[in-house]
């Protein structure tokens, strides 16, 4: 089966933010965060199912090389995307979108 991707504004804005982070750290930082960010999308489509379910019906796929983790759950044939937290962040603040 073939699923879509559908990124709330949310999440965009949190891979935004990391990504600022990142590139304001190291020149180009920010841009492996991203390529990371979209190899995690690609796996997540090809499997969703494959990665645990850490919150009702909401699942979390780790980033690789980064403390960051991608929060979605399905709805069909689509993944919705609901954040990207970094790992010591408060847990209350992603479980808050995925209701």
């Amino acid at each position: 089966m073939n699923y879509s991707v559908l990124i709330r504004p949310e999440a965009k804005l949190d891979i935004q933010d990391a990504y600022q982070f990142y590139e304001q750290r190291s020149q180009g930082l920010g841009s492996e965060f991203v390529r990371s960010i979209d190899e995690c999308f690609s796996k997540i489509g090809r499997n969703p199912m494959a990665y645990p379910i850490v919150h009702h019906q909401i699942c979390r796929a780790l980033i690789r090389k980064f403390p960051y983790g991608i929060f979605y759950f399905i709805e069909g044939n689509t993944i919705v995307v609901v954040a990207c937290f970094h790992a010591k962040r408060d847990a209350k603040r992603w479980q808050e979108r995925g209701e």
